[in-house]
């Protein structure tokens, strides 16, 4: 019982360091994640983008492209660079928040290629408790974006309109080739002044325009190609036709999704900075550094040690530091006298020698109260100045303590 109460100190040292290298390693992984959640995320939140698997996401086209053979790719950030033997339909899906100079950016940085950018048009939410399926939402109304989202560089003066009536197939005709446009009830329509309409709605709007002379076109309603489409086998067919026969018509390569309108890219930002390259490899300097702090605070564990006086206060630190000048100074031997007078002079005070003694006479007074069999007082005290070397001064000035502490019964 003593023995387990004496080891037990509160805690597991082992146990303490386990936690804070987990709260570490903790705390690091958050703040990657914190960073890099928009360019790792799967993006099946419901909303209208490449990436979600709900009614207005897109991702059943996506799937059903790169099944076909197409060459598809969703983009996380703004890609300024172009290449003249690839140039795909960007697709760019926005929300009911998006701002026009977003828009702009993508729309600069594409100048070069063809560009689709599907209007938003549902908002949803997910009921608790009422979602079939993580990502899929469970109610939803048809809300008009605003008209100033699209760039007035590029549209001019626009307007987003929602016209009532029944879903119906219109007649369309791109890129050389006719087929069937699948138009949704309550269908959402654009008009403007730079507009020309490719497919047009209930009283002449258009539901697919292009924007003046630009390779820049508009879908004002995303029903003809978003996942709600795909629930009838004969809308998904119309909708895989008319972005085939809008990519056809404006010469693309390829089809490339933008998902930074959404939420779903790598914005600039110094937390992301961090923990990509070039700057990875400061952040792991960092934290190699601070792991190594921790370490050297674990191995000392405890107060640090207070620095102690260069000269200790004490009788014993004044006697160590006068032997330390004697021995620097080599002059050892000539305190051989001293130390003889003062053993006698000792030795005769404790023991109540017989005054008027001499030297010679107090040493044979010392000699006859020793034990038979040691050395004799007189001897070693005619020896010790007489000794050659520090080995002898040690030996026979031992052999004096020795003498006195027998007799005196001291140290």
């Amino acid at each position: 019982m003593s023995n387990a109460a004496t080891n037990d100190h509160g805690f597991n040292p082992r146990l303490i360091a386990a936690v804070v290298a987990i709260g570490v390693i903790a705390f690091i992984a958050l703040w990657a994640l914190i960073a890099l959640a928009p360019q790792i995320s799967s993006g099946n939140d419901g909303g209208g983008h490449a990436l979600s698997k709900a009614a207005p996401g897109y991702a059943g086209i996506v799937d059903l492209a790169e099944r076909a053979g197409a060459e598809v790719e969703l983009r996380r950030r703004v890609e300024v660079e172009s290449y003249e033997e690839y140039e795909p339909l960007l697709v760019l899906t926005p929300t009911h928040r998006t701002r026009a100079p977003e828009i702009a950016e993508l729309l600069d940085a594409h100048r070069t290629g063809p560009v689709l950018i599907v209007l938003p048009k549902w908002q949803t939410m997910a009921v608790p408790g009422q979602t079939p399926k993580p990502g899929w939402a469970s109610a939803g109304f048809p809300v008009r974006p605003p008209a100033k989202m699209l760039p007035p560089a590029y549209f001019g003066t626009v307007a987003i309109k929602a016209a009532p009536s029944k879903a119906q197939q219109v007649p369309a005709r791109l890129g050389g080739r006719s087929f069937a446009a699948s138009l949704p009830g309550n269908v959402q329509t654009i008009e403007g002044g730079n507009l020309e309409t490719l497919i047009a709605g209930p009283g002449g709007a258009a539901v697919l325009a292009q924007v003046g002379e630009h390779d820049i076109y508009v879908l004002a309603d995303p029903d003809l190609i978003n996942n709600l489409a795909f629930a009838s086998r004969d809308r998904a067919s119309a909708g895989v036709v008319l972005i085939d026969a809008l990519a056809e018509y404006a010469d693309a390569d390829g089809l490339a999704f933008d998902v930074t309108l959404n939420g779903f890219g790598g914005q600039r930002s110094l937390l992301r900075f961090a923990f990509v390259p070039p700057f990875i490899g400061i952040t792991l300097c960092l934290i190699a550094a601070g792991m190594l702090a921790l370490w050297q605070a674990w191995m000392r564990f405890g107060p640090a040690l207070k620095p102690g006086r260069a000269i200790p206060v004490s009788k014993a630190a004044l006697i160590a530091n006068s032997a330390d000048l004697i021995r620097q100074a080599r002059r050892e031997l000539d305190g051989a006298d001293a130390y003889v007078k003062s053993q006698r002079i000792a030795i005769a005070r404790r023991l109540h020698a017989p005054t008027g003694l001499d030297d010679a006479e107090t040493d044979r007074w010392i000699d006859r109260h020793l034990r038979g069999g040691s050395d004799l007082f007189s001897s070693l005290a005619r020896r010790l100045p007489l000794a050659r070397n520090t080995h002898e001064f040690l030996a026979d000035a031992q052999a004096l303590h020795d003498i006195r502490k027998d007799l005196l019964r001291d140290s």
